[in-house]
């Protein structure tokens, strides 16, 4: 380079590099998958966009680019940990009879699957240490999947109804995964799924 020509022009903040944006199969799937990796190893606290970068092999920059603050990288891995709940919608459209039972059941599934817990558990202690993480909970179970759910349901009070359930299984959820309280801990799934079902069915059925 002659002392006259110019250099390189400088990057702006939070645009990544081409070869940074280029770098692998998909460099944004590599975030996401790191941030709940991140999130459910160090927690909402201790994780950061820096570390989270680092795992994934990419400039933090590259992070803002695709998901802006450390609340949204939460939220984006919220809703990887939760896309399993996201067919419940799915689960209510059929016949209204053991819609209780079957939404029991595939909760219970989630849950009893060591590929799933470990995600949903870190976003559940997250939410319950810290107040901004509870937040993006919040606003991911009421717009994402409660108002999904109440679409669904030909009973009144729909909403209500969906949120007394959901409050059902995350109660479920806390005590028997994460405070881990017996006997319902142990307690074997068939017996937890027959045993909330008719509680369920009453809430979500005429």
């Amino acid at each position: 380079m002659t002392p006259d020509a110019p250099g390189p022009a400088p990057r702006r903040r939070g645009r990544p590099s081409r070869t940074a944006a280029d770098s692998g199969p998909d460099a944004r799937s590599r975030i996401l998958e790191a941030a709940r990796a991140q999130f459910a190893e160090r927690g909402y606290d201790k994780a950061s966009v820096r570390g989270i970068a680092r795992a994934a092999g990419v400039d933090s920059a590259l992070v803002h680019h695709y998901f802006g603050t450390k609340d949204e990288v939460f939220a984006a891995a919220i809703e990887l940990s939760f896309e399993p709940a996201l067919v419940v919608p799915e689960i209510l459209d059929g016949d209204t009879q053991d819609v209780g039972e079957r939404l029991a059941r595939y909760f219970i599934a989630v849950w009893e699957n060591p590929a799933s817990r470990a995600p949903l558990l870190a976003v559940l202690r997250s939410a319950v240490t810290h107040e901004a993480a509870a937040d993006v909970l919040r606003h991911f179970v009421l717009t994402r999947l409660l108002s999904r759910i109440a679409s669904q349901l030909n009973v009144p009070d729909a909403t209500f109804r969906a949120e007394l359930a959901a409050s059902h299984m995350v109660g479920i959820a806390m005590l028997r995964y994460v405070v881990k309280a017996e006997p319902l801990a142990s307690t074997d799934p068939e017996k937890i799924i027959r045993t909330v079902a008719p509680t369920l069915q009453t809430y979500l059925a005429p």
